[in-house]
């Protein structure tokens, strides 16, 4: 019978390419992996992988029973997280990571409900970019994350939509890009852009930088700021500059590629490495209305 160790072996080669390099990974002796493949492969009496040359090749049967491997893996994360979670029986506090640019009113209305309801939970707010929340709920620092969502599958955590946002590309009444009765990808290329990344550099999936001259900034306020000072264009949400538009501060571009703007989920994820005590459950419970309310 083959064991969960031998699947995270047969993975970790898949993944790494070789078994010298899985066994670094791994920090076992080379000779421990390459047995434990082999025994695998007796336990299930299927070739796995081809070793007629230094490198090892997935067979065909290899390659059909890998996706398998790693859901049964991932399952078993799963029911360890959940296993670690009922022993807790109580929340003492909640931890809570929200994109800078989501914190709007109907967030906060929900953040002070719960504040009435559960006055002696200690509450901790995280603002930062999409992806240093998932980090965070990844990690479990996080119960919470409320995110931009690029539609991948969280095989480690659960997560359910909130919605859509609406991203406009802005700049100054007196940017050169103003004055075009319609903006193409060639012309935003020719000026400066303000681009939203994170502390480790990631930039989201639909505002990344395309022009030859970029600026950076990890959190949405700033490039609203950068902006309005006429340092560059830059695509922000829309709930964050539809006052700077009326105030005829900022400009929202006619692009060609996104007439009405640029239109992307917003998500919820949920730690699977916390109880799911009273607090938690209200909190989602209110999130979950916000979601059909939006819809």
């Amino acid at each position: 019978m083959y064991s969960f160790e031998q699947l995270k072996i047969f993975v970790t080669v898949c993944e790494c390419g070789s078994f010298s390099a899985a066994a670094r990974q791994l920090k076992r002796a080379q000779s421990g992996v390459s047995q434990a493949i082999a025994n695998l492969e007796i336990s299930i009496n299927q070739e796995l992988f081809n070793r007629e040359k230094n490198t090892p090749v997935l067979t065909e049967k290899g390659k059909a029973l890998l996706p398998i491997a790693q859901s049964i893996l991932h399952q078993q994360k799963y029911f360890d997280q959940k296993v670690e979670s009922l022993e807790r029986e109580y929340e003492h506090e909640l931890v809570i990571a929200i994109d800078e640019s989501l914190m709007n009113d109907d967030v906060l209305q929900i953040l002070v409900e719960l504040a009435d309801k559960f006055p002696v939970t200690d509450v901790e707010i995280i603002t930062t970019s999409t992806f240093d929340v998932e980090e965070l709920v990844r990690e479990g620092k996080a119960q919470v994350g409320i995110v931009y969502a690029d539609g991948k599958l969280k095989v480690d955590m659960d997560f359910f939509t909130l919605g859509q946002a609406r991203f406009l590309t802005v700049a100054a009444p007196d940017h050169a890009l103003v004055t075009l009765p319609l903006v193409s990808d060639t012309a935003l290329k020719g000026h400066r852009q303000l681009v939203h990344r994170s502390s480790d550099r990631k930039e989201l999936w639909f505002s990344y930088g395309i022009s030859s001259k970029l600026w950076y900034a990890n959190t949405h306020q700033t490039l609203i700021e950068l902006a309005c000072h006429g340092v560059g264009w830059a695509l922000v949400p829309e709930d964050g500059v539809m006052s700077l538009i009326e105030q005829k501060k900022l400009v929202a571009l006619p692009v060609a590629h996104e007439f009405h703007g640029w239109l992307t989920p917003m998500g919820c994820l949920v730690s699977r490495r916390h109880g799911s005590g009273p607090v938690l459950e209200d909190l989602l419970s209110s999130l979950k209305k916000l979601s059909q309310k939006n819809r």
